[in-house]
Order: structure tokens, then sequence, then C-alpha cells
């Protein structure tokens, strides 16, 4: 094994690490799980070689739904935008996007998002 490739140490709450390594993870076989708000892909969430967790979810928004109340969110986050219009809310800015729009959640903020289109937003 490449020292690049050295696990992680094991974490007594979780268990050994099991790292993610390059991949290619087709749309059709994730599993589409209901929510509240519309629906969710979880792509993966395990930890890599540099982070003890990494999460890939894929969220649908309904029209007119939010992520969820306004919450603290820790770590950094990166939303990227395929289809719909959105409002992006952190600390009281707001922003809007569209298709392609990337947002960069910093550690901390008081986050959420808001689907402002007539068609849902993924």
């Amino acid at each position: 094994m490449l020292p690049a490739q050295t696990l992680p140490p094991t974490n007594p709450l979780r268990g050994p690490a099991v790292p993610r390594f390059s991949d290619l993870v087709a749309w059709d076989p994730l599993t589409v799980t209901p929510t509240a708000e519309g629906v969710r892909r979880d792509v993966f969430h395990s930890p890599t070689d540099t982070a003890d967790k990494m999460r890939c979810p894929i969220t649908t928004l309904n029209p007119s739904e939010k992520s969820g109340e306004q919450s603290k969110y820790l770590p950094e986050e990166v939303i990227i935008a395929k289809e719909g219009t959105f409002e992006a809310h952190w600390d009281g800015q707001s922003k809007t996007g569209g298709p392609g729009s990337v947002i960069f959640f910093a550690a901390g903020p008081t986050t959420f998002l808001r689907n402002v289109s007539p068609m849902p937003c993924t």
C-alpha cells in the first residue's frame, strides 16, 4: 500500500475506518429516499485518507420547500445545483442561483436552501 493509501486510525465509536478510493457513481442505481421536502439520494458517507468523514448526498427540494429549519452547520459544505432555481441563505445573507451554480458554506454559519422555482430543484 502506498503511503497516501494507508488506512486512517480506528475510531472506537465507529469501528475500523474504511476509506473511499477513486470511483465513479452512476445516478440511476442510487436509492431514492422520500423526505418531507422532496427526495434524497446518498452517494457516500465515509472517511477518506484526509478526512474523518466525507459526505455526498443529493437532495431534491419540491417547489417552495426549504432544506429544513435554519441550523448551524459545523463542517464546510459545497453544493452544486443540477436543475431549478434556489435561494441559499447563510447568517442573514442570501443569493439566488440556478443550474450549474456552486455554493460554498464555510464552517459554522446558520444555513438553509429554499426552492424558488415551480419545479423540483436538485
